[in-house]
């Protein structure tokens, strides 16, 4: 009998180490919830990506190639201009905790929709500003905010922003992802991104997770 219990029990410490060891979505704890997706573009994927990260209600930002004909580009590729693919976010979002057109407002606060094909220093088609719709009512959605935050003064001009059907996205290499957060003593990150992220959080405080809102 003591043997059959010992080896019930090792056979159960196995089955609890192999549970354990399991590659773990670090987004686990979130599982049970209907999460949505929009791809947005508005210039360079590094501006946008941190941003997007600290909102409540969105569990993961990833930096990508949307929009053109080209399968798995690179960035090389897409910094080319030639590929017909924008540098992207892909936004995974909670809609009970944050709605698509509040991810909107927060789209046309981060960049100029009235530059073509630009943002800054940034010049190209790749860089232009756009959404990428996955079906009827975000097309629907979108193309509303568009019009009531061009009635806004945040902007001066006529928006560009092309509203698209989505039809493919690529994740960028591994380097781009959380880009900011890797490199953020860099000149770029210093004097183009933390710059906008400290406008952006000034503007939507209320909107941030909790472990953003002190820093």
């Amino acid at each position: 009998m003591k043997k059959f219990i010992k080896f019930f029990f090792v056979i159960f410490l196995f089955f609890v180490s192999c549970q354990t060891n399991q590659p773990q979505d670090k987004n686990s704890e979130n599982s049970g919830k209907k999460l949505e997706k929009t791809t947005l573009g508005g210039g360079c994927f590094w501006c946008l990506s941190p941003c997007f990260e600290m909102l409540k209600g969105v569990y993961k930002v990833t930096s990508g190639y949307s929009g053109g004909n080209n399968e798995y580009p690179t960035y090389q590729e897409v910094s080319s201009g030639t590929t017909g693919h924008a540098e992207v976010v892909q936004i995974e979002y909670d809609p009970e905790e944050i709605s698509f057109l509040e991810i909107l407002d927060v789209f046309w606060f981060l960049h100029d929709p009235t530059q073509l094909n630009k943002q800054f220093e940034d010049v190209g088609t790749q860089y232009r500003s756009v959404i990428f719709f996955r079906s009827e009512e975000q097309k629907i959605l979108a193309q509303e905010s568009l019009k009531k935050s061009e009635k806004t003064d945040l902007w001066s001009g006529k928006y560009v922003t092309q509203i698209s059907p989505f039809a493919n996205f690529y994740p960028a290499e591994d380097y781009h992802q959380q880009y900011y957060k890797q490199n953020q003593f860099l000149p770029y990150c210093k004097s183009v991104i933390s710059p906008k992220i400290q406008k952006f959080k000034s503007k939507f405080y209320y909107k941030l997770k909790p472990e953003f809102q002190d820093k």
